[in-house]
């Protein structure tokens, strides 16, 4: 009887050892599974968030960046207008002989934008106080907004160039520019200066560049 119910004994163990095994692996098959489901979801959740963080980050303020860059340098809603300390203004033959055209080159001296409005307003003599007139055909389309070292052009009819005209010598003449402040002393280009003629005179708008056609006056 003894050795019978040792028996049982250890068929009984082993039967409950084996159960626990079984429940042990199915467990363990089970939970691998679960752990590999939430980490594809966690690593499927990530990406997207991810990806939207940096375009709403990186992305989305370089752009930003560029769109006040582009508006800070080229619109005149920003730009202030220049003024005679803010650039640097000189004067060249414009063809000739005979010289009847001198070109003004106003350079952005400033280190920052400015608008450069209107026409230059030129005074030749000092028996004529009154400004040269403006050619209304060669005003630019949009406002002339110079970045820091650019240039902007303005040609001025000195005369017809015919030796009757009633012409005076000029070797230095003040500019103005509009809604500026200020006022620029510019040294007349040749030795001997130039010849102006008060009946024929005029005047072209401040340009980035001179134009064939609205720009011949």
């Amino acid at each position: 009887m003894r050795t019978f119910r040792n028996r049982t004994t250890v068929l009984a163990a082993t039967a409950t050892a084996a159960l626990a095994l079984t429940l042990t692996a199915c467990g363990g098959g089970d939970e691998g599974s679960d752990a590999k489901s939430a980490g594809s979801a966690k690593s499927a959740g990530s990406a997207p968030e991810s990806s939207a963080s940096a375009a709403s980050g990186g992305g989305s303020g370089k752009g930003t960046d560029t769109a006040k860059a582009s508006t800070g340098t080229g619109s005149s809603k920003t730009a202030p207008l220049c003024t005679t300390k803010d650039v640097s203004i000189s004067a060249a033959h414009r063809g000739g002989p005979p010289y009847t055209h001198i070109v003004l080159t106003a350079k952005n001296t400033s280190g920052h934008s400015c608008e450069m409005s209107g026409f230059p307003q030129v005074q030749f003599l000092e028996s004529h106080k009154e400004n040269v007139p403006a050619v209304a055909k060669s005003k630019p389309a949009a406002p002339v907004v110079l970045s820091a070292g650019a240039p902007a052009y303005a040609l001025v009819k000195l005369s017809d160039g015919g030796k009757d005209e009633q012409t005076e010598p000029v070797t230095a003449f003040s500019v103005m520019l509009q809604g500026g402040t200020g006022q620029a002393a510019v040294r007349a280009p040749g030795a001997s200066g130039i010849a102006v003629d008060p009946a024929k005179w005029a005047t072209g708008y401040w340009t980035p560049e001179l134009r064939n056609g609205a720009d011949d006056f």
